[in-house]
């Protein structure tokens, strides 16, 4: 079975969702990316990409080049823009992270949230589990950086995956109007 991972156009096994971060990672082995490769990983338009760093949705690349946290949050981003607005989103980003254009006040990184969110929508995509029992042991691994961090973070995956979740039955739900 193949699944877009979430947020890309990228396609990979759900049964190997905890290999995404390694895949990732070799992206970045040059110390960044450029804008075309994270269009390229999204199915995003370049405009798109600097809007939101524009908007301070994402912070700045830095000679051109995009670290791993800023692809997870462009990533992150795009996951959840056809079910809640770009209002929505920020908010639900800043509750775990204060200012999006600054990783000195996140509670996680976007990277760690990112990953995290991707082995959960897996599970869902496999039918295994349920993300309600799923979600606090996926996050008692993380330290808590201060106290009430961790159920914060997943109050955020939950919201995430409802969303997630909603605009994939939104996509089934078309596919079976366009036989009607």
């Amino acid at each position: 079975m193949q699944w877009n991972i979430p947020g890309t156009v990228l396609s990979a096994d759900p049964e190997n969702a905890g290999e995404i971060r390694r895949m990732f990672a070799g992206l970045f082995l040059t110390g960044g990316i450029s804008l075309s490769q994270v269009c390229a990983i999204t199915g995003l338009e370049g405009y798109r990409v600097q809007n939101w760093v524009q908007r301070k949705f994402v912070s700045p690349p830095v000679d051109k080049k995009y670290s791993e946290n800023q692809l997870c949050r462009i990533l992150t981003i795009q996951l959840l823009k056809d079910t809640m607005s770009m209002e929505k989103i920020v908010k639900l980003l800043g509750y775990v992270n204060g200012a999006l254009e600054t990783e000195s006040d996140d509670l996680i990184e976007d990277s760690a949230l990112y990953f995290l969110f991707a082995e959960l929508a897996a599970q869902v995509t496999l039918g295994q589990g349920n993300p309600e029992r799923s979600i606090p042991e996926a996050v008692s691994a993380l330290p808590e950086r201060v106290p009430g961090a961790n159920e914060k973070i997943q109050t955020v995956l939950k919201i995430m995956l409802y969303a997630w979740s909603a605009d994939m039955l939104r996509r089934k739900a078309d596919t079976l109007m366009q036989t009607l």
